[in-house]
């Protein structure tokens, strides 16, 4: 008899990785919005002790919850190729971070 090797579903691991990537990318994308265009930036301000971060904050906070229960339900007992997930997380997470500085939302 021979001895298979079996995949493990990971696929909720990687709907975790890949939720958290969509949520900074849209942390980025809102917040070079924001600045960018101002009628957008004072429409997230939903709490004035706290200005637009309320909206931004909460905008990616909701992404990465839809993102984590749509992924997760697609992929829950699938095994994932956690490397291609784990680089897509990666250049979502560093598009998401270049998207919070100012030196680059001000050249928009």
């Amino acid at each position: 008899m021979m001895n298979q090797a079996t995949e493990q579903p990971n696929g909720l691991a990687a709907a975790a990785l890949l939720a958290a990537g969509i949520g900074c990318f849209v942390m980025g994308l809102i917040t070079s919005l924001s600045e960018a265009i101002k009628a957008f930036g004072d429409a997230l301000n939903w709490y004035n002790p706290v200005g637009a971060l309320t909206g931004k904050t909460l905008i990616a906070i909701l992404a990465w919850g839809v993102a984590w229960a749509i992924l997760a339900g697609m992929w829950k007992n699938r095994p994932m190729d956690m490397g291609k997930k784990l680089k897509t997380t990666y250049i979502l997470i560093g598009l998401g971070l270049l998207g919070t500085f100012p030196e680059f939302f001000d050249l928009l």
